[in-house]
């Protein structure tokens, strides 16, 4: 019985930039690759509310929902709790390590603080995302 090595190669994510920017060259839309195209498919469903997904009402968070509650720690615990269940569900390349949410009463926003992990890597990935309001 011979050994045989199987090479095991990495998945290399790729996503549109959803703000359908041009590229300057191939006059094509501009595509996210990479952890990058991981790190924003995670901004963008923090974003999503429910509903604003045809055909799957239930993805999304409603994050929008909790920034017109009160700048408290409360209001802090259910945005860490809905952004954590909302990734958790809904994103399959990443695992949660940590959330951490902070009031900033100065800007009437929250500062929110991800750190998970992309599948298949070792070293952490920590995005900074301020969530306010907009009306």
């Amino acid at each position: 019985m011979a050994n045989q090595l199987s090479s095991i190669t990495a998945r290399e994510y790729r996503d549109l930039d959803l703000n359908f920017n041009i590229h300057p060259i191939r006059k094509d839309i501009n595509k996210h690759v990479g952890d990058m195209a991981v790190i924003y498919a995670v901004k963008n469903l923090i974003m999503l509310n429910h509903y604003e997904s045809p055909f799957q009402p239930d993805k999304g968070s409603n994050v929008r929902r909790l920034l017109f509650e009160p700048l408290d720690n409360i209001t802090a615990t259910a945005l860490e709790r809905e952004i954590r269940q909302t990734i958790t569900n809904y994103e399959p390349r990443v695992s949660v390590k940590n959330i951490t949410v902070n009031a900033d009463p100065d800007n009437n926003a929250f500062q929110v603080t991800l750190e998970f992990f992309i599948l298949n890597r070792s070293d952490p990935v920590i995005v900074n995302v301020t969530l306010s309001r907009i009306r």
